[in-house]
């Protein structure tokens, strides 16, 4: 019975939490973003998909630190195909307050830098270099762990092949978890004693 109690009254201090509790310093974000979804049901079939998972660690209330994997394809039949890859370090800065608007939601701005490429089956359009971005975007949480949100970002790909640099303004939608970090778990751990 202790336990239940224990379980139902985190499960409260949880619930009960602002925006700002889940990206505190030593609280962890991991998640992805999902971009340029597109299946084309009549000729040519077009298919294309660029997801981003995320990981990062909250070095400071506000600011995170962390890395980025971004895997894409667009392929046509009868076409070539297109590949885009990238892996790097990601830095996050959200706003000190919440929304007015949105009680939930908070504004922040995203920055990556890194290695990519950009790759044509049929050749023409290749560039493989310095991968970078930068963008504003915006996450509601839907719950004190989870956000939903919308990123705009420019997206610069500078360095070798048929194209010396590319780039795109690119609108994505993500789903984050924030879990909490071992000091936050500690200080609900004490405040229940």
């Amino acid at each position: 019975m202790k336990k239940f109690i224990t379980i139902t009254l985190t499960a409260i201090f949880f619930i009960g939490l602002h925006a700002s509790a889940q990206i505190q310093e030593g609280n962890v974000m991991v998640g992805g973003n999902f971009a340029n979804l597109n299946l084309g049901l009549n000729r040519p079939k077009v298919f294309s998909l660029d997801i981003t998972p995320k990981a990062a660690w909250f070095v400071a209330d506000n600011v995170a630190l962390g890395g980025y994997v971004n895997l894409g394809i667009q392929t046509a039949q009868g076409s070539s195909t297109t590949t885009t890859y990238g892996v790097g370090a990601l830095g996050r800065y959200y706003t000190g307050k919440d929304v007015e608007v949105l009680r939930h939601g908070r504004l922040f701005g995203e920055a990556t830098l890194g290695i990519g490429g950009t790759n044509v089956s049929d050749g023409g359009g290749n560039t493989n270099g310095i991968d970078f971005s930068f963008g504003p975007g915006f996450a509601y949480f839907i719950t004190p762990s989870i956000g939903l949100e919308t990123l705009l970002k420019y997206n610069g790909l500078g360095g070798f092949g048929d194209q010396g640099y590319q780039s795109k303004l690119n609108l994505s939608f993500g789903f984050q978890i924030y879990l909490p970090g071992k000091s936050t778990a500690r200080k609900v751990k004490g405040d229940l004693k």
